[in-house]
């Protein structure tokens, strides 16, 4: 009964999904303006400086992952510091959620392409599934301490789940922890900038910033990573 109810759930995912993202609607909402950005960019700072340096964003959990936990609430600035969201923002039915980062020191508007959690939400749907048989996920491979990877093809996937880097354009795989949560794992991505940024990082500081340093997008859904031997590793921070 368990098992039906968990696929009438996914069914219902994959309806809404479809009815919120019209394929017609999602290349038109998928564009990403840099004007896009500053406009938003320059809503949230004027909105800082005229409400004591409160920011307009919404209430998340403490427990939060740090890329996730400072959505941009465009009901505070609209219409008054913005005239509406952008369109390719999830509030407008575009496919990008604003965020955002350095929220002590300098906040910045970045932003996650939230195609992925269609993706992270399907492989827990089916890892849930497994394991309300099975009790446990069926693990591959340790990758590090308390990571692993998964055997896919016990999940019922013909080829191993993946998505879009939205650094690179690379596929980038999934990972899951000891409590059989999903992330994206972006040491494709980190291992080209490290390439280009040799010895600046020491062993033991997390450096998913700097995928962010130069681009609109934060690493969301991600796992700390450290450095060692110029290469990413994951670490716990």
């Amino acid at each position: 009964m368990k098992k039906i109810h968990i696929i009438l759930i996914f069914c219902c995912i994959s309806v809404l999904t479809g009815c919120m993202y019209p394929k017609e609607n999602m290349k038109q909402n998928a564009v990403l303006y840099e004007d896009q950005l500053q406009v938003v960019q320059k809503a949230i700072t004027t909105y800082k400086e005229q409400n004591g340096g409160i920011l307009p964003i919404k209430t998340r959990d403490m427990s939060t992952p740090i890329y996730q936990k400072y959505p941009i609430d465009f009901q505070k600035i609209a219409p008054r510091y913005i005239q509406e969201a952008p369109g390719n923002a999830y509030e407008s039915g575009g496919v990008y959620q604003y965020v955002l980062i350095d929220v002590e020191t300098n906040p910045t508007v970045k932003l996650i392409d939230i195609r992925m959690v269609e993706k992270i939400q399907e492989l827990s749907l089916k890892l849930r599934m497994y394991r309300d048989e099975h009790r446990y996920p069926p693990f591959k491979k340790v990758i590090s301490d308390g990571v692993y990877e998964l055997d896919y093809k016990k999940l019922g996937y013909k080829d191993v789940p993946q998505v879009t880097s939205p650094y690179s354009g690379k596929g980038l795989p999934f990972v899951i922890n000891e409590k059989g949560e999903v992330f994206v794992d972006y040491r494709i991505d980190l291992y080209e900038v490290l390439k280009k940024n040799e010895g600046q990082f020491k062993e033991g500081e997390d450096i998913r910033n700097i995928l962010s340093k130069d681009s609109p997008f934060v690493p969301a859904y991600s796992l700390p990573y450290t450095v060692k031997d110029g290469e990413p590793i994951f670490f716990k921070s």
